[in-house]
């Protein structure tokens, strides 16, 4: 076999292991990772379960590549365009922007699957709770803690315990997040949802910031 034709196989297998995650993905979050079979996810794709058998020893590897997946994700990565030296000088439009990626995540199809399949399996897989305490939450809360510190030493915000401030502010976008996908998955309208994340951030900020007074000469 020359070069060509191996780098051709190499690829087409990278495609079909990258469409197994794909569909199991999206059976493990709508029916469940116990109810899911390997003859669904054929079945699925239109092949025979040993194709999947090439890639995947079995069910459960298919799910630890898909929770290794989950730390790449782009709530986990979420300050990793962020230099920690400038990034709190944005100030309200930082929370700003962290609150939007929440909200455009929460209508990604990609994204609304893993976190539908967190969810699902935090309770029965102790891999996937270290994950979403370490990499979703806790990374995240000391990040924004950092940078609340830092707009405190420069008096742009009231001082006060910034690891309980990055808590605060999270939370409710946790909560909104899931309360998106409860109503797309009853088919109900996300109308009364989508405002809140940027409602959450005026109203927080309002309550931390600073005011400045005029000062007449």
């Amino acid at each position: 076999m020359n070069e060509q034709s191996v780098t051709s196989s190499l690829s087409k297998g990278s495609k079909t292991k990258e469409k197994i995650l794909k569909t199991s993905l999206k059976l493990f979050s709508s029916k469940g990772f116990k109810a899911t079979t390997v003859r669904d996810i054929a079945g699925a794709m239109g092949v025979k379960q040993s194709a999947l058998y090439n890639h995947f020893k079995n069910k459960d590897e298919i799910l630890e590549t898909l929770i290794s997946n989950l730390t790449s994700s782009a709530i986990v990565t979420l300050f990793d365009d962020k230099e920690a030296q400038n990034a709190h000088k944005q100030g309200k439009s930082l929370l700003m922007n962290i609150a939007t990626t929440f909200k455009l995540l929460s209508f990604d199809t990609q994204n609304e699957a893993l976190f539908k399949l967190l969810m699902q399996e935090m309770f029965r897989n102790e891999r996937i709770r270290e994950i979403y305490n370490e990499y979703f939450y806790q990374e995240n809360v000391k990040k924004l803690s950092t940078f609340f510190f830092m707009m405190m030493q420069e008096e742009q915000i009231k001082s006060s315990d910034p690891l309980l401030l990055a808590n605060e502010f999270f939370s409710p976008l946790f909560f909104y997040q899931m309360q998106v996908s409860l109503l797309k998955l009853d088919k109900k309208s996300t109308s009364s949802v989508v405002s809140l994340f940027e409602k959450h951030v005026e109203l927080f900020w309002d309550n931390i910031k600073i005011e400045r007074q005029n000062t007449l000469f």
